[in-house]
């Protein structure tokens, strides 16, 4: 602004100057016609600087509001750096822009997943040792033989406006589809804390809040399979968290809600039944290295949660021969789950070489009461248990399109007392373990192609070898990943 004042001062003396000169010249002709012209030449220059002051005015004041916008957001850790736990927030013009009624432009994309497997036929394939989600069977993604097609996710999301941002997962399998997740979330309070509300995946852990086409392996792992059943622990609830100030990446988080899956149970309460708190600290080690570690407790509450259970005593009943008894449990269940996470990529860009080392474990306990239907009658008991497991995972990319990885998982079954029950019940005592190999090849960020062998000995008595060939194909440009 003070340019412009500047030049339509030099402007006005220019102006003043030549007529001054001119005027001389000329000092009976030209006097009168100078005069009107000085006015209107001074008039013209005052429009104008009025001009260029309102417009000045106008991109200061938006200056002012893109600068809030920005230095409201919570402060992260340089590429590559763990800070990055959210989806990637456009700029603020874009924010800005998205604000009128008609600017409505959400990110779009479309999942398809699918694959062959070549497994066993395991008519009882489950985790031994551990009580299924709604049964003793653990199938899901990763346990159909053969040609199948996994969970194909349409995903919507956008900013709202300056101040929230929203999200829709829908996931569809044969036919049915499932709300995966449907969430708003603060964009602008500033001081690093963001607010979720809805329906959303839980951040315990390190994969948890991951979907199915981010994971490094074709199926979760099973310590992931023994918590939460085929799919992550989501509730509908509200998650407060808050990034530190520091040059240290540190967060923490609270969430309470209804927990909708196992091992919670759906319940009509106004009372919550899922709590869970978290916390993660990470950190760049030069240019080239980045880590995060955290530590996460989950409690939730079962009402009549469905299960099966080994008979002590397999018999025939009904027409058919039985080696489950039917049972109900309720109380509570509680996890704590540690992980940790290291990546490497050379002078900080991952797109030609990185690696990543991954892993978790987890406690679980759970305690309650427990009924059996045995024969047509209730029997009632208790049932305390205290289980365990981990898994490690390393993932390394040796070209911009090639990489190669292994895992392995290894679960114990722990302590798991029936009390009163045990003429009817029992329970094993086994630790599940599995090996697994990959390598895909990314056309480009939108397209994969996986092959994976696994040497899976969940299930008593059984080693499975499996080979398995995944497509993944995204339709559109979605938010960054975790990481």
């Amino acid at each position: 602004m003070q340019i412009n004042r500047v030049a339509a001062a030099v402007a006005c003396a220019l102006v003043v100057m030549g007529g001054t000169v001119f005027a001389a010249e000329n000092p009976n002709q030209e006097s009168e016609r100078m005069a009107a012209e000085l006015r209107s030449l001074r008039e013209q220059i005052v429009q104008m600087q009025s001009l260029y002051e309102a417009r000045i005015s106008v991109l200061e004041e938006k200056l002012a509001t893109m600068t809030e916008v920005q230095t409201q957001a919570p402060v992260g850790v340089a590429q590559p750096q763990p800070a990055r736990s959210d989806p990637v927030q456009p700029a603020p013009s874009q924010t800005i822009a998205r604000s009128g009624a008609t600017a409505f432009n959400p990110e779009v994309s479309v999942i398809l997943q699918g694959a062959y497997a070549h497994q066993k036929n395991v008519e009882d394939r489950r985790i031994g040792g551990f009580l299924g989600s709604g049964g003793h069977s653990h199938e899901g993604h990763g346990g159909k033989r053969g040609f199948n097609v996994d969970h194909t996710e349409l995903m919507f999301a956008a900013n709202i406006d300056p101040y929230w941002r929203g999200q829709v997962m829908l996931a569809a399998v044969d036919e049915a589809v499932d709300v995966e997740e449907a969430w708003i979330q603060t964009t602008a309070l500033g001081y690093g804390v963001k607010i979720k509300a809805g329906r959303f995946l839980s951040g315990i852990g390190y994969m948890n809040e991951q979907h199915a086409h981010d994971w490094d392996f074709y199926e979760q792992p099973l310590m992931y399979r023994a918590l939460f059943g085929s799919h992550n622990y989501g509730k509908d609830g509200v998650q407060v968290k808050w990034v530190a100030p520091l040059d240290t990446f540190v967060e923490f988080g609270a969430e309470v809600g209804r927990g909708r899956e196992f091992p919670s149970t759906d319940k009509n309460s106004n009372a919550p039944s899922s709590y869970s708190l978290f916390a993660h600290v990470g950190n760049d080690i030069g240019v080239s290295h980045s880590w995060r570690a955290g530590l996460s407790w989950l409690r939730t509450q079962a009402r009549e949660r469905e299960g099966e259970f080994r008979a002590a005593n397999p018999h025939w009943s009904g027409g058919s021969y039985h080696n489950y008894e039917e049972g109900w449990f309720s109380g509570h269940s509680q996890m704590w789950i540690a992980d940790f996470v290291y990546k490497w990529a050379p002078e900080g860009n991952p797109a030609r070489r990185n690696f990543k080392l991954q892993g978790e474990y987890f406690i679980r306990t759970e305690k309650g009461d427990l009924a059996i239907d045995h024969d047509g009658r209730v029997r009632n008991g208790q049932w305390d248990t205290r289980q365990s497991g981990f898994y490690v995972a390393g993932v390394y990319k040796f070209t911009p399109n090639w990489r190669a990885g292994m895992r392995y998982d290894r679960l114990d079954s722990g302590r798991q007392n029936v009390q009163g029950l045990e003429r009817w019940v029992t329970v094993e005592d086994y630790r599940p373990d599995r090996i697994s190999a990959m390598v895909d090849y990314s056309w480009s960020d939108f397209s994969r192609l996986r092959l994976q062998y696994a040497r899976d000995r969940a299930t008593p008595g059984v080693t499975d070898n499996q080979v398995t060939l995944q497509y993944i194909m995204s339709l559109g440009g979605h938010g960054a990943h975790k990481f």
